[in-house]
């Protein structure tokens, strides 16, 4: 089990560096201090049990936001253009961000620069906070000596899809927070009213009306032990659907039906065609060759139909021909207007230029789009919500107007 070593070192310039690293024994952490090209000051092992030590929960504490890795690439790329070392730089954000796994990260980032590995080779060896968008256009950088330029072209791209993801959280809230409200108020009128005009009902005797009956039918389920039984079941199908659109055929299938709903369908359509044109834009701006982008682009849609198409389209284009030839095949997920805007693309030679206007395009339309939904959902869900709710009472009051004579 490797442990957590707390090092102070001097770096070639006489500068002290301090940081952690992680190794089997503090001879190991020295050794390794050294072949990094440090003069070891002090190694400690890091306390486990410590009244300072922070509660990390998995998941939480640990997670780097895409708008925390677009605020760092931003400042990388001015940092560099303003003639600041790659190492330097690196430095400088890992001691001024505030979230401590990213501070973490740069700082090792940091080493496997210093050590002599290239950005783009020491950012992939975290996967979870750089993709493999961020990593292939660092190299890109890298190798065009413009380094400066393309970090900020990819700040701009994160960005964009950081906008794009809180964009659909917005869609999705509102919706999610309304029916959780209305699941509450159902059940607590079921589980703690209904109850009460049931023994008021059984004590005057009579017959109930169907919709009251129906209601309190309703209410003995859900009192009854047979709702765990539904529970376990619903639990058991949301896990089985998880683990099956897991698989291959299952993300398939899953992916195409998610493009079919009359409302969400369009808005998840436009959203991976905001996605791909805007990332495949960065890539060709950035010289990265077209097979290589498109096999970016497919990984990074989002929808496997989508990316599938894109995959395709690779296999048309290492034959020769045109982007816009095998898209033009499969307009029902690629449109024609997205097609077009490729084909002069490719005619003029300004392709990057025409993807980031059809990626502007689908990013005000996925916006209006789910300004217009909310609009709409607003009224609608809190008529269902009083709709719902009134029917409720006016079941629990129907058999009243019979029971008034009976009381008399």
């Amino acid at each position: 089990m490797s442990l957590t070593f707390e090092y102070k070192v001097r770096d070639q310039s006489g500068s002290l560096v301090e940081g952690q690293l992680e190794g089997d024994s503090m001879a190991l952490v020295v050794r390794k201090l050294r072949e990094m090209g440090y003069m070891p000051i002090s190694v400690t092992p890091k306390s486990n049990v410590n009244l300072r030590t922070e509660i990390k929960i998995p998941g939480i504490t640990d997670r780097v936001k895409l708008k925390e890795v677009a605020v760092i690439t931003r400042q990388l790329s001015t940092m560099v253009d303003s003639g600041l070392s790659v190492v330097r730089s690196l430095g400088i954000l890992g001691g001024q961000v505030e979230n401590k796994e990213l501070a973490r990260i740069l700082l090792a980032v940091r080493l496997d620069v210093e050590h002599g590995s290239a950005l783009s080779v020491a950012c992939a060896q975290h996967p979870k906070v750089f993709s493999e968008l961020f990593c292939t256009l660092v190299h890109a950088g890298e190798v065009g000596g413009n380094l400066d330029e393309v970090l900020g072209n990819l700040a701009t791209t994160i960005e964009k899809q950081a906008n794009l993801n809180r964009t659909i959280r917005s869609a999705m809230t509102y919706p999610a927070v309304v029916l959780s409200v209305m699941v509450v108020i159902f059940t607590a009128m079921i589980l703690f009213i209904v109850p009460v005009f049931q023994n008021l009902f059984k004590s005057l005797g009579g017959q109930l009306p169907l919709p009251t009956q129906v209601l309190i039918d309703v209410s003995k389920i859900i009192s009854s032990p047979w709702v765990l039984v539904i529970i376990a079941v619903i639990i058991g199908g949301i896990y089985g659907l998880r683990k099956w659109i897991a698989t291959d055929e299952g993300r398939v299938k899953w992916d195409r039906l998610m493009l079919r709903p009359p409302i969400f369908g369009p808005l998840f359509h436009k959203v991976a065609l905001a996605r791909v044109t805007s990332t495949l834009a960065s890539l060709m701006s950035s010289g990265v060759p077209i097979l290589e982008s498109l096999d970016i682009c497919a990984d990074t849609a989002g929808n496997r139909t989508v990316g599938d198409v894109l995959r395709q389209a690779k296999d048309g284009v290492r034959e020769g021909r045109p982007l816009a030839d095998p898209l033009r095949e499969h307009e029902d997920v690629i449109p024609s207007l997205v097609v077009q805007m490729i084909e002069v693309g490719e005619q003029t030679g300004a392709l990057d230029s025409m993807l980031n206007k059809v990626a502007e395009f689908y990013d005000q339309e996925v916006e209006s789009t789910v300004n217009n939904m909310t609009a709409l959902l607003e009224p609608l869900l809190t008529v269902v919500m009083g709709a719902g709710v009134g029917t409720m009472v006016i079941c629990l009051y129907l058999p009243m107007f019979s029971y008034i004579k009976l009381v008399h």
